[in-house]
């Protein structure tokens, strides 16, 4: 059908509607960037945990320090010195660990959701809080995980009381698994830095 010089004048009714689904579309696309900020309680939320952790672990070490005290005045004799202290403090130091992976999650997740921290890019800022990735906060976050679960297991492994052939058998298991998966992520450093 040839063109005869008609025009199609656009509908008032269907600009509107186009208008209405824009506008919609637009308060829908802000509401839904506006959601990232529920990442907040997260980040809230671990931080206020990983404090009361820092707590617990001060607490315990300076728990240590009074049973030491009392231990040398004469006024806790059944202390053991050596036995008590030892495993106290490495429970210490492990409770530190998983407040500082608390500490990292909660840094990590504003940085990459919300926005960088302006403090953490100084010069002379230590880049361990620095994040431009998942990935780079989920492995320092593993090699953290790993590193509290070896404090746990040695801490196990000085309360363990060895019965038999077993126990030991299950022990010198448990470390080859342990130094197995620290050389395996020793590796997958190595192979990702010769990819870089």
């Amino acid at each position: 059908m040839p063109d005869v010089g008609l025009k199609r004048t656009p509908s008032r009714f269907l600009d509107k509607d186009r208008r209405r689904t824009w506008k919609l579309e637009e308060v829908f696309e802000k509401l839904l960037w506006s959601s990232r900020f529920l990442v907040l309680l997260a980040v809230v939320s671990s931080l206020a945990a990983s404090l009361c952790l820092f707590l617990l672990g001060t607490f315990d070490v300076v728990k240590v320090f009074v049973n030491m005290a009392s231990y040398v005045l004469g006024f806790n004799e059944r202390f053991d010195l050596h036995g008590d202290v030892f495993i106290a403090l490495i429970g210490s130091l492990n409770t530190f660990l998983v407040a500082i992976i608390l500490l990292l999650f909660s840094l990590g997740t504003y940085q990459l959701f919300l926005r960088p921290l302006e403090a953490a890019e100084k010069p002379g800022a230590p880049g361990l809080f620095l994040f431009d990735s998942l990935d780079g906060l989920r492995d320092r976050i593993f090699v953290l995980i790993l590193l509290s679960l070896t404090v746990k297991f040695f801490q196990i492994v000085l309360i363990m009381k060895v019965g038999s052939w077993l126990d030991l058998l299950i022990l010198a298991g448990a470390v080859g698994l342990l130094a197995g998966a620290m050389v395996l992520m020793h590796w997958g450093k190595r192979l990702t830095r010769e990819e870089e």
